[in-house]
C-alpha cells in the first residue's frame, strides 16, 4: 500500500520521527483539493503519542477537501540547517499518512483543545486555559488524523557527523 523508503539508511528510527513531531509546532497538511489539484496548508498541531490534533475555521477549503477524501499526509520538517560549502542541508523530516475526520462530539472536541491548550499555553493555568476555551468554543472545529504510517527521513549530512 506504501512505498518503501529508497534511501534506507538515512530512515529515523520511530523514537526519532516521534521526536520530530512532539518537538515541533508546525507542519502541512496535504489534502485532495478541487478540481484534481493537491490542498497543502500549514497548520499547528498536538501529537499525542497515537493522533494528530488540528483546530481550524468551521468552513472553508480544508474542510471541503476532508469531505470528499479522508486521506492526508502531514509533513513536518523538524530539522533544516543549510550547509553552503556542501551545497546540502542537515535536516529531518517526518510524514504521517493517515485519514482525517472532523470531530463533532462535545467531549472529543474538547480533550483535543485541551491538548492544544496544553501544547501552545503551557504556561497558562487550567483556569485560563478554560476560559479562553469556553470564550472560543463556538468557534472551535476540531481535526483528528488516524495514523496509518509514519515514516522519517535524515539527510546524509547528518549521519556522517
Amino acid at each position: 500500500m506504501f512505498r518503501e523508503m529508497r534511501r534506507k539508511k538515512q530512515m529515523l528510527s520511530m523514537e526519532e520521527a516521534d521526536l520530530v513531531l512532539t518537538g515541533s509546532t508546525s507542519g502541512v497538511l496535504a489534502l485532495d483539493g478541487d478540481d484534481g489539484y493537491p490542498y497543502a496548508v500549514p497548520l499547528s498541531y498536538v501529537y499525542d503519542g497515537s493522533k494528530i490534533w488540528f483546530h481550524c475555521a468551521g468552513s472553508g477549503h480544508k474542510l471541503d477537501a476532508i469531505r470528499r477524501n479522508q486521506k492526508a499526509s502531514f509533513c513536518v520538517i523538524g530539522r533544516d540547517e543549510v550547509v553552503p560549502e556542501k551545497y546540502t542541508t542537515r535536516y529531518q523530516s517526518v510524514i504521517v499518512f493517515g485519514r482525517i475526520r472532523i470531530v463533532e462530539e462535545d467531549r472529543e472536541k474538547r480533550e483535543a483543545i485541551e491538548k492544544l491548550a496544553l501544547r501552545y499555553a503551557p504556561d497558562d493555568t487550567a483556569a485560563g486555559r478554560a476560559r479562553y476555551i469556553e470564550h472560543a468554543w463556538g468557534a472551535f472545529c476540531i481535526l483528528e488524523m488516524s495514523i496509518d504510517l509514519i515514516t522519517g527521513k535524515q539527510g546524509a549530512e547528518l549521519l556522517s557527523q
